[in-house]
């Protein structure tokens, strides 16, 4: 490999490597605020924080290597043009096709690591994450309830309330010293029992069966209509969780399962996997005529342009889905709407180094 080569390769692989690394650790923050508010709401249980942390990030990457390829594409070219290093290999004749091979070099790795989190890992990380917790729903100590911690139930059109267990047994199936509070739009029922056991029937709808308790129920307003009842047995339903587990959901299918699926959502399911490592792609091409500056210039100037070239892409990439599942966009049509036309315009930048036109020879 020319000394060129490795030169430029050195520089450009230091600065996508650094800016993913600041990027990643921007998101984990994102990543980790989402799996604490499930936690702190009963969707994911505390012991399986970090699996769903890691699958979390895993389908995030799809969106966060395409930016830092760009990025860091930009900046190392930039420090290049700041160093007044671009011009001194202009003018021995390295321009736009000299620097295709080591920029390629970098690329090609990259985008196929976004296309295999894309295509495989991401959609893998989230059906595993819904099966752990649809598995956990079997469980009241993985589903969000724990012993000595009271538990809030979802609230909605008038109705909630809390749920309080006092000692569970190892498996999480036996509990003792239970409290459950109940309201609905006008009447509110506290329940209490010293004995009780989980059960799930046919549907996978999970009961609190509890035995040998009392029951009082009355007016959440003002009033005297009290009732006091002694029972043997009282099942309490729990409400669900988390979303049950639908294998058949595009999202949770793998892509190669979405290309003979004739639904709308399994069409643009597929259009939007394939879209990122194509746009990963064009970003990177973009990134070197827009990278082109004066030493004098504003170093972050054009970085602006390029997120702003990134936002736009991303979000017409979402939009799109949407339209694809409601029918306003063409099955046929999909997303090379907006893939073709960006991977045009980066060729065509890239190839002619930004300039709108040459200057005229005299």
């Amino acid at each position: 490999m020319p000394k060129l080569d490795r030169y430029l390769l050195s520089e450009l692989a230091q600065s996508v490597f650094a800016t993913l690394v600041v990027l990643l650790i921007v998101c984990l923050g994102g990543v980790f605020v989402d799996v604490l508010t499930d936690i702190t709401r009963g969707r994911v249980p505390a012991g399986l924080m970090l699996v769903q942390f890691g699958l979390v990030l895993l389908q995030w990457l799809p969106r966060i290597l395409p930016l830092a390829l760009m990025l860091g594409l930009m900046l190392g070219i930039g420090r290049l043009y700041r160093d007044s290093e671009m011009p001194v290999l202009s003018s021995i004749g390295v321009g736009p096709r000299r620097m295709f091979k080591p920029l390629m070099m970098i690329v090609l790795p990259l985008v196929a690591v976004v296309a295999a989190c894309s295509l495989w890992l991401a959609p893998w990380a989230e059906r595993l994450s819904k099966q752990m917790i649809n598995e956990a729903n079997r469980n009241l100590l993985i589903a969000g309830l724990e012993p000595g911690r009271f538990t809030e139930l979802p609230a909605g059109a008038g109705q909630g309330g809390v749920i309080y267990i006092g000692s569970m047994s190892n498996d999480g199936s036996r509990f003792s010293r239970v409290f459950v509070y109940r309201q609905t739009e006008d009447r509110r029922v506290v329940t209490t029992s010293d004995d009780g056991q989980l059960t799930v029937d046919a549907n996978g709808d999970r009961y609190l069966s509890l035995s040998k308790g009392f029951e009082v129920e009355g007016p959440r307003a003002a009033g005297l209509d009290y009732r006091l009842l002694r029972y043997a047995r009282n099942d309490v339903l729990l409400p669900a969780v988390a979303k049950k587990y639908d294998p058949d959901s595009p999202e949770l299918m793998p892509t190669t399962s979405l290309f003979g699926d004739p639904r709308r959502e399994a069409n643009a399911q597929l259009h939007y996997r394939l879209a990122p490592p194509l746009l990963a792609f064009s970003f990177a091409l973009m990134a070197v005529p827009l990278a082109r500056s004066s030493p004098r210039e504003a170093r972050y100037g054009r970085m602006l342009m390029g997120f702003l070239a990134y936002l736009v892409g991303m979000n017409l990439v979402m939009a799109g889905q949407g339209w694809l599942e409601t029918g306003k966009i063409a099955p046929m049509l999909g997303l090379w709407w907006v893939v073709l036309p960006a991977a045009a315009i980066a060729l065509w930048l890239y190839f002619t180094d930004g300039r709108l036109r040459r200057a005229r020879s005299r």
